[in-house]
Formats: structure tokens, C-alpha cells, sequence
């Protein structure tokens, strides 16, 4: 058998993974015991593997998440109010299976960025699209792209991935036009999609800290119902690292 022309054909078909996987067979003797179905088999495992492995690393590039966090460096800590088990089961990723919402509140440093690009990194591993936004600078953006044609392209974006994490809510006042815009976001989501919210400010402070009561009733309803709430607490972790 000509293994050469074996392994170029079926790079040019690029299955790159594949061929990759042939060679090294052929340097293993004793896989000559496996019958052509086995080995066959094995082969057809390590291209999808490779495939898999590619389109998770295109979803984690796509996601643009602000902090490489993962859910196993997480630390759980009884003075940062963190629960493990409640963290562990949403990393199984049932609530964005069932377009529900993570809001995550707590003191400036304590982690809130960390754990929801945490929770959208595990949801990328597992098959999800997702994609992080600062809150202030998402809505920036979406006043430029009304009046240069992109508007509707950016809120397909932040509307139809899998999950949206808004870092930073009320971290500044909000306009009436940035609740409308918010309101148009979380309502497109609303039982569609799944989103992450870190804030500041405790949630029930969240009404009065935004300008428009009506508008403020009609988000707050989208976001908070069927949510899981995290509050943490404890001393800056970054005062802490600064420190170490």
C-alpha cells in the first residue's frame, strides 16, 4: 500500500487530523491486531475530535471574553459569599438550556467579571455561543452604528448568541435612549437566550438608579425573572493579588 498519496489525499481533502492519525498508525506494529473497523474507527474519532477542538476555540475568539477565567480556578472562599454548589450546578449549563439569566452583584473587585466570563467560558466549552460586552461601551456603540448602517447587524450580534454576558450595569447613569436600547436587547432575549448581568449595585437598587420608571419596570421584569442571584462580598481580589 502507497501511503504517502494516502496521507496528501487526504490532507487536500483536509482532513488534516485524519492524516495525522493514519501515519502515526502505521508507526504502531501492534495495531495491526485491530480489524480494519476498529482502526477505521479511530481514525474518524481523531477528526472529529480536532473538529470539535476548532470550533471551541473559534467560540471562545468569537465570544471575546475580557478575562481568561475558567469555573476550576474559581475560588470559594466563605468570606466572598461564593457557593460552590450553586456554582457548580450552573456550570452545567441548564440555565442556558432554559434561557434563564445569571445576575451577579457585589463591590467593586470582587470578582463579578471573573465569574460571569467563567460561567461564558464553560458554556463555550460545552457547545454555546456567547459573547461579552461592557454595558457602557455596548451602548456606545450602539448609538455610533445608528447612524452608520450597523445597527441592526450589532443587535442581531448581541441578540442571538447563545449567551450574552453585560459586564458593568449602572456602573454610569443611564439615559432614557441607553433603557430603550437596553430594553430592546433583554426583550429580544426574554426566554429566547440566556444573559449574564454584573452590577455594582445590589439588584434591588436597580429600579431607582435608572431615569425612566416605566422603563425600568419593563427591563427589570426581563431580566430578574427566572434568574439566579450571586452576591458576593469580601475585600478586592485585586487589592488582594496587588498585595501578594
Amino acid at each position: 500500500m502507497l501511503i504517502q498519496p494516502t496521507i496528501e489525499k487526504l490532507n487536500a481533502l483536509k482532513l488534516t487530523a485524519m492524516a495525522h492519525a493514519f501515519a502515526e498508525q502505521m508507526q504502531q506494529p501492534d495495531l495491526a491486531s485491530l480489524t480494519f473497523e476498529e482502526r477505521f474507527g479511530l481514525l474518524v474519532d481523531q477528526q472529529m475530535t480536532d473538529l470539535e477542538n476548532r470550533r471551541m476555540q473559534n467560540r471562545l475568539r468569537n465570544a471575546k471574553l475580557r478575562l481568561s477565567a475558567s469555573i476550576e480556578d474559581l475560588e470559594f472562599r466563605e468570606s466572598r459569599n461564593l457557593n460552590r454548589s450553586q456554582i457548580m450546578s450552573l456550570a452545567q449549563n441548564q440555565w442556558v438550556k432554559n434561557h434563564h439569566n445569571i445576575l451577579i452583584t457585589g463591590p467593586t473587585g470582587a470578582g463579578k467579571s471573573y465569574l460571569a466570563c467563567a460561567l461564558a467560558q464553560k458554556a463555550c466549552r460545552d457547545g454555546h455561543t456567547t459573547l461579552y460586552q461592557r454595558l457602557p461601551r455596548l451602548l456606545h456603540d450602539i448609538s455610533i452604528a445608528r447612524h452608520d448602517g450597523r445597527y441592526h447587524k450589532l443587535l442581531t450580534q448581541v441578540t442571538k448568541c447563545d449567551v450574552l454576558v453585560l459586564d458593568d450595569l449602572l456602573i454610569s447613569p443611564l439615559s432614557q435612549d441607553d433603557q430603550r436600547e437596553l430594553l430592546e436587547i433583554v426583550e429580544e432575549r426574554y426566554d429566547r437566550k440566556a444573559t449574564v448581568v454584573t452590577s455594582q449595585l445590589p439588584i434591588k437598587a436597580w429600579h431607582d438608579s435608572m431615569q425612566d420608571p416605566t422603563l425600568a419596570d419593563a427591563i427589570l421584569d426581563r431580566l430578574v425573572h427566572n434568574a439566579y442571584k450571586v452576591e458576593l462580598k469580601g475585600e478586592s481580589m485585586r487589592k488582594k493579588k496587588a498585595s501578594a
